[in-house]
């Protein structure tokens, strides 16, 4: 382990081409969730799979999906087809909370297809069949996904995409409330902070990059800097900005023309800045628009969950988790785990734990982490960890009530 270096990771507001994408989508497995239980659909049978492109006063909504019957309607032939206007209403407002009234990107006027259709008989045989063989749903898919959890931050998060993150939500909530000269920033915005590291330890903000949209087309650089820079060190908080701290806010000058209608965006397109900003592995899945029987997503949140939940434990000041699945087969192929040479006990250790106190099918996740519910809208910006566990039970993955038992098994 390096002791001195240099790390930056980035992040983009809820208002980036990308993310605008990734929150319809995610507005749309809320959708489905939220019918279900109405409707008094058994939300273990919900199957989403959205995918969202956006451009100028464009969104088109693809995938496949297993819909309850309230988001359905009858052809001219009678046969039961997607009644798109739920899904349309849906991305509406979300355009809206995000803040785009603009000529080349407006929620009311913007063109909104759906080209939503029935999931593959073929998935659907791999995730409901398993249970039939083996007594459990299988996975959604093959694939590989990691956690990761460290001391650097009260959320056990790397420092660097804790306080890229911390910037831009602090400027989107002054933004909305419209107070002052920030009610002139546009919803498209990018952060990057770079954070020296002395003895492993975060020390100081040597660069911190701010490209933000404003309204106003007469600011420049100056101008903006004049508006962020003490939200900008608001965020940051305890983190020293080194005396020689590089500043780049809106380097290019003018940033008027943003979102969709400066560049298209599509779903799943921001995986690092969903995760650890780089300072850990990603197994290459994004999460946005997926219900939690593909693994990519639900075993994401439980790596997440098990690796803060060690580090919390007191077991290590680091650990990375990497949990491997097969389609239609429930349980994982492999768990591994590394405790970058800080752990209290053994590797080996933490792995028998894990296994022992949660069942890592995606059923046993998403009935540990209660995952059937309409709670995804919010993770689609600012970072599927390091957040605040709600009471309406979203980011439960970010919970340390498994301390305890990781515990009690490293004992045994």
């Amino acid at each position: 382990m390096r002791a001195n270096y240099l790390f930056t990771s980035e992040s983009v507001a809820e208002g980036h081409p990308d993310k605008v994408c990734d929150r319809i989508s995610d507005e749309i497995v809320d959708l489905v969730y939220r019918e279900a239980a109405k409707t008094g659909v058994n939300p273990w049978g919900v199957r989403i799979a959205c995918e969202t492109l956006a451009t100028t006063n464009r969104v088109v909504i693809a995938g496949e999906v297993r819909l309850p019957p309230s988001l359905m309607k009858k052809d001219k032939e009678g046969k039961d087809v997607i009644n798109p206007s739920k899904f349309k209403a849906a991305a509406r407002r979300a355009i809206k909370d995000i803040g785009y009234e603009q000529d080349g990107f407006h929620w009311k006027k913007a063109k909104i297809d759906v080209l939503l259709h029935s999931q593959s008989a073929d998935i659907a045989q791999g995730v409901d069949s398993a249970a039939d063989q083996q007594g459990d749903e299988g996975a959604g898919d093959q694939g590989i996904m990691f956690g990761y959890a460290c001391k650097e931050t009260p959320d056990l998060m790397p420092a660097p995409i804790y306080y890229s993150h911390k910037i831009l939500q602090l400027l989107a909530v002054a933004r909305k409330k419209g107070d002052g000269e920030v009610a002139k920033l546009g919803p498209d915005a990018k952060s990057q902070v770079t954070v020296r590291y002395v003895d492993g330890k975060p020390s100081e903000a040597t660069s911190i990059v701010l490209s933000t949209q404003h309204l106003d087309e007469s600011w420049d650089s100056k101008k903006v800097r004049a508006v962020v820079e003490p939200y900008i060190r608001e965020a940051l908080g305890e983190l020293k900005i080194a005396d020689d701290c590089k500043w780049y806010i809106n380097p290019t000058g003018k940033f008027v023309i943003g979102g969709p209608d400066g560049d298209a965006g599509l779903t799943g397109r921001k995986i690092i800045v969903d995760t650890y900003g780089g300072a850990a592995p990603h197994g290459g899945g994004a999460f946005s628009g997926k219900d939690t029987t593909k693994v990519d997503r639900s075993a994401a949140y439980a790596a997440r969950y098990l690796a803060k939940n060690v580090v919390a434990a007191g077991l290590a000041d680091r650990c990375t988790i990497q949990i491997s699945y097969a389609i239609g087969v429930a349980q994982p192929l492999s768990i591994y785990v590394d405790l970058h040479g800080t752990g209290k006990v053994s590797e080996d250790q933490v792995e028998a734990a894990i296994r022992k106190n949660m069942d890592l099918s995606p059923s046993g996740i998403r009935r540990h982490l209660d995952l059937n519910k309409p709670i995804y809208a919010k993770t689609s910006a600012y970072g599927h960890f390091g957040r605040k566990a709600g009471r309406d039970g979203s980011f439960s993955w970010e919970r340390t009530d498994l301390v305890k038992a990781l515990k009690e098994s490293v004992k045994a």
